[in-house]
């Protein structure tokens, strides 16, 4: 966890629960965590780079992170490894600088290639498996909060983010 400088997300099951709710009209909604969303903020705010790469597409969800900082958001993504070589690429990150949280299959072989995979509690199997660490928290109800918490706290940035909001 100390050489992370990017995070980069999955949206459902990770910032999610997995759940949708649909609207009459066939609008499909979204419940995100509060935390999470400030511990991302707090990333971004303290130099993190922070990324999210989704095949999910949701202009409410892209509102959501835009209005967190996060500048990064690929959703509707049908390659997330070929969108993640382009990512790193673009801002010369090295891979193994990288802590990517996904949830299900679609993300198993861009974790295959980042530094720190992680995955919440409640992932599917396959995710579990390549994981070098897995949450105590599922998917949407705090799991991402848990893993920027840990790398912000090992290089002594949670509490300086603080401290710096209160001066």
């Amino acid at each position: 966890m100390n050489d992370i400088t990017t995070f980069i997300f999955d949206v459902d099951g990770v910032l999610t629960d997995s759940s949708v709710f649909v609207t009459t009209e066939g609008e499909i909604l979204r419940t995100m965590n509060i935390r999470d969303g400030y511990a991302m903020k707090a990333a971004v705010e303290s130099g993190y780079n922070v990324c999210i790469i989704s095949g999910g597409s949701n202009e409410g969800v892209r509102v959501r992170l835009r209005n967190l900082g996060i500048t990064d958001i690929h959703l509707g993504t049908p390659d997330k490894v070929e969108t993640f070589k382009e990512y790193i690429e673009l801002y010369n990150i090295n891979p193994e600088q990288v802590l990517y949280m996904g949830d299900d299959i679609p993300d198993y072989h861009v974790m295959k290639l980042v530094g720190l995979p992680t995955c919440p509690q409640d992932s599917s199997p396959e995710i579990k498996a390549i994981s070098t660490y897995i949450s105590n928290k599922n998917g949407g109800k705090g799991a991402a909060r848990d893993v920027i918490e840990q790398v912000m706290k090992v290089q002594g940035k949670w509490m300086e983010y603080f401290d710096a909001k209160h001066d």
